[in-house]
């Protein structure tokens, strides 16, 4: 899991990443390549 200031960039990595909002923080996640699940802040 990486942690981001920003996370527009990583969300074009991979086409089924998802942003969700999870417990007031912001998430990328990838069923298909967990790889590239991501954090805000």
């Amino acid at each position: 899991m990486k942690v981001r200031n920003s996370l527009k960039a990583l969300l074009k990595r991979h086409r089924d990443n998802k942003l969700v909002r999870r417990h007031g923080r912001v998430y990328i996640i990838n069923k298909t390549n967990p790889r590239f699940k991501a954090r805000q802040g």
